[in-house]
């Protein structure tokens, strides 16, 4: 059964707004500068424009603090010396790659965070691998959005959900199904933003191309 979140009114960060924060957290040491990105070029269709989200960053900063890592246990890490656990893709339908991770633009950490996989709303979406919810809600430009800490420590956010399946606290397992896509948040049509981070920190993402086909799932 699923469980479908209330949306409230969409998140009205600015970039100005964005920075202000920013500036507060990098002062703490909670984020990393980089080199500034030269304005972005138009938006394409199906992609999200959002930068740093402060609701979601802090809702994800306090939702993390329930959860301590020995949640994990039972779930074993990855491990490079022995079998790999099963990943799977987010997705299983065609989709099209509408924004990829790492592109140059205007996002806060000069550059997109995740990688933008376009589906028609209502798709079902799955968790890549094993974990553990640690925020099933909506949050801030993300929209509907579900993240996942996995065993190995690496966050796994699936955003702009049209409908969300799990609560927090819900142990899944690769191929647990979240939510379904949908173009809630700040985006400019239905897909799903697949983001992983190594830390819960804006500004710690990796690449999710690497991050799956490392672990035997390639998102092309």
């Amino acid at each position: 059964m699923g469980y479908d979140i209330d949306s409230p009114r969409e998140a009205g960060t600015t970039r100005r707004d964005a920075l202000g924060m920013v500036a507060v957290l990098l002062a703490g040491g909670a984020l990393s500068t980089g080199a500034a990105a030269p304005p972005a070029g138009p938006e394409p269709d199906d992609t999200c424009p959002a930068t740093y989200d402060a609701e979601y960053e802090k809702a994800l900063a306090d939702a993390v603090e329930e959860f301590p890592e020995d949640e994990e246990r039972g779930l074993a890490p990855d491990s490079e010396a022995g079998p790999r656990r099963r990943y799977t893709l987010p997705l299983r339908r065609r989709y099209r790659i509408t924004t990829r991770y790492g592109v140059r633009g205007n996002w806060l950490a000069g550059h997109h965070t995740g990688v933008d996989l376009a589906v028609p709303s209502g798709t079902a979406v799955y968790a890549v691998g094993a974990g553990v919810v640690v925020l099933a809600r909506w949050s801030g430009a993300y929209g509907k959005s579900v993240t996942v800490r996995m065993p190995d420590g690496h966050y796994a956010l699936y955003a702009h959900l049209s409908r969300i399946r799990v609560r927090k606290g819900t142990r899944v397992r690769a191929g647990t199904r979240l939510g379904s896509s949908g173009s809630t948040g700040r985006a400019t049509g239905p897909h799903l933003h697949l983001e992983i981070r190594t830390r819960r920190h804006y500004g710690s993402d990796i690449s999710p191309y690497r991050y799956l086909a490392r672990r035997g799932a390639r998102l092309w």
